[in-house]
């Protein structure tokens, strides 16, 4: 298939493959890449399908549906996390650490800033790692680190003054 003929192909289908597409995902640029999906695959065809205006909605449909039940796949993860109260911190009598606190304190920062503070103090990653992880610069990650161990603090109570070395 020509560049020329997929494009004439796109300009007369692609409004309506849109629509159809929409039909399974709320969202409009979701289904605007569903069928950009669909032209891309039709590219790497060996030979062109026998009624390509089906096979165009064949595959619109397929990867609708893929990508609908992996945004809700997705949405049921978050959930089940968002419900979740693990554990985040063992109650260590000899440090006074109120657990429940630092908890909330800590889901109370943005998931970017607790992103971070996680990698950093339970995955026991260094600063560059958290920065390719997160794809932010190092200076970046260890300015987050560090305002979010401060936010914590305060929002626990805990002074410079009160904190043990």
């Amino acid at each position: 298939m020509t560049p020329l003929e997929l494009a004439a192909l796109f300009d007369a289908h692609a409004r309506a493959l849109t629509l159809y597409a929409r039909g399974f995902l709320a969202d409009p640029q979701q289904a605007a890449d569903v069928v950009q999906e669909a032209f891309l695959r039709l590219m790497s065809q060996a030979k062109a399908p026998k009624s390509v205006r089906a096979w165009l909605y064949v595959c619109v449909r397929n990867e609708a549906l893929t990508l609908r039940r992996s945004l809700r796949r997705r949405q049921a993860r978050h959930e089940a996390v968002a419900t979740m109260t693990p554990e985040w911190f063992e109650r260590d009598f000899a440090s006074g650490l109120d657990a429940r606190a630092a908890r909330e304190a800590l889901q109370e920062l943005t998931p970017e800033d607790r992103e971070v503070v996680v990698l950093r103090i339970w995955g026991d990653l260094t600063l560059r790692e958290i920065s390719e992880i997160t794809r932010r610069p190092v200076s970046s990650v260890f300015h987050v680190y560090r305002q979010a161990l401060a936010e914590i603090r305060q929002r626990m109570g805990i002074h410079e003054s009160n904190r043990q070395p």
